[in-house]
């Protein structure tokens, strides 16, 4: 005989409680683990070709790994270095930059940007908290002994974590399944389903349409000439997985820096605005429908939201489950929606059952 409904919430209810103070008190130190987890999700269907063409698990994830590790080490000795050296130029010539746009000002708007003026001095105060603030907490981060042993250990342990989890997904899934209460089993491999196509379609759709933009972008925006293209293509990259933010954000700070760096060079300034448009017409009708389709579900609102609070909550790692658990809850809330509208709830006595 199953449990009543009211047991068998109160016993899910703890295991999700339980589930949230082990996340909020472990917080960075399950960070590598969950770096690991959605690089073997990530990876896992490219194991289950290689299987399918009649390469062993083993093999398939061993291949895996050594292509990731050329890729990485290719990363680290070439674009790396350039990246941070560009970021902690930028915030050092922030104030070089502000006071150009104020020459800029003044000599179109001198009435509103007077010695005196708090535009003036707004200004003059946002570039050196760009300066100070940017530029020390980036030389703290990459110079602290401790951050430095900690991204060695999340170099190490993340790609140990990843290629062990990736090796034995199948079966760890198999084994969550016998796990699954069997009364309820065929609804939570069918909410599981529709959550996995969420989740396949946002992280490994919008992930690789990111990392081809921020590609695009980077390389387009250095070959145009523009001095800190690489950190601007990184930046609209990464946070292309929100509709229209990166293209947005990525736009606004390139054509801003192009507006100081090529002023009166048109020609130059109109490439990085075309630069920008033409990634937005590659996404819209190329990336995204081929690799993302319509079947995410996922409104940009609500993983704005979902980042927030998650990021809030529980730092960077709470941004990084932010996405699932954010597809997860989208899937459960459209399932308790139909179940729902085909309750006597919703439809009441007077309706019949089809």
């Amino acid at each position: 005989m199953a449990l009543p409904v009211k047991t068998q919430m109160k016993y899910w209810g703890i295991a999700s409680a339980v589930i949230l103070i082990v996340l909020w008190f472990l917080g960075d130190v399950i960070l590598p683990f969950v770096l690991g987890g959605a690089i073997a999700y990530f990876l896992d269907p490219v194991a289950d070709r290689l299987e399918r063409m009649g390469a062993t698990r083993a093999v398939a994830v061993t291949v895996i790994t050594l292509i990731a590790l050329m890729i990485f080490a290719i990363m680290a000795l070439l674009v790396v270095p350039t990246l941070i050296e560009q970021t902690v130029s930028l915030f050092e010539t922030a104030p070089k930059l502000v006071n150009r746009f104020q020459e800029a000002l003044t000599q179109r708007f001198p009435s509103i940007v007077d010695q005196e003026s708090t535009l003036r001095k707004s200004l003059i105060a946002l570039g050196e908290t760009i300066r100070d603030r940017g530029g020390e907490v980036l030389q703290s981060v990459l110079s602290s002994a401790a951050s430095l042993i900690n991204v060695v250990l999340l170099f190490v342990i993340v790609p140990v974590v990843a290629f062990y989890l990736l090796y034995d997904w199948d079966r760890m899934i198999a084994s969550i399944d016998d796990l699954l209460p069997r009364d309820h089993a065929p609804v939570i491999r069918k909410l599981a389903g529709q959550i996995d196509n969420t989740l396949a379609s946002f992280i490994r759709g919008m992930g690789t349409v990111c990392l081809i933009l921020g590609t695009y972008y980077a390389v387009a925006l250095m070959l145009v000439g523009l001095q800190f293209g690489l950190v601007v293509g990184a930046v609209a990259g990464l946070i292309t997985f929100i509709p229209y933010v990166g293209a947005v954000v990525g736009g606004a700070l390139a054509i801003g820096l192009a507006l100081f760096q090529f002023w009166g060079d048109w020609l130059s300034i109109g490439l990085v605005a075309g630069i920008f448009a033409l990634g937005q017409v590659i996404e819209g009708n190329v990336l995204t429908p081929k690799l993302v389709g319509n079947s995410v579900g996922l409104h940009p609102v609500w993983l704005i939201f979902a980042l927030s609070v998650f990021g809030a909550l529980f730092g960077f790692v709470g941004m990084l489950v932010a996405v699932p658990v954010a597809a997860a809850i989208g899937v459960l809330a459209r399932f308790a929606i139909s179940q729902y509208t085909n309750s006597r709830l919703y439809r009441g006595l007077s309706q019949t059952d089809d």
